[in-house]
């Protein structure tokens, strides 16, 4: 007589017990997926590093095409005959070849 109320109580505690298997389940994997997520977030994959070199790239040939039509503005305002302008259109000359990639060292 004992053994069917212990049978009744294990039968409704089972679905109660699932939701135990599956909250240990998480905390056994936990350790897993932090470390995972950790790797992920430290290293950078090639196709980040891509767009991140792109993004560069045009910033640069942006900031090279700026400072490319000041120095065609200054240029010719130097051969109208204002001395400071000459001035100007060389330290433009100056940046265009700091900012153009074939005149200096890239690093990777």
């Amino acid at each position: 007589m004992y053994k069917r109320p212990a049978l009744l109580m294990a039968i409704v505690a089972l679905p109660l017990l699932s939701g135990c298997v599956r909250t240990v389940a998480s905390v056994v994997t936990a350790p897993v997926r932090v470390a995972g997520k950790a790797v992920d977030w430290t290293t950078t994959s090639q196709s980040e590093s891509d767009e991140k070199r792109g993004r560069e790239l045009r910033k640069r040939e942006e900031e090279l095409g700026k400072v490319d039509r000041q120095y065609q503005k200054h240029l010719r305002e130097c051969r109208a005959g204002d001395e400071r302008a000459c001035a100007t259109a060389r330290d433009d000359y100056a940046r265009i070849q700091d900012l153009n990639p074939g005149t200096r060292y890239q690093q990777p």
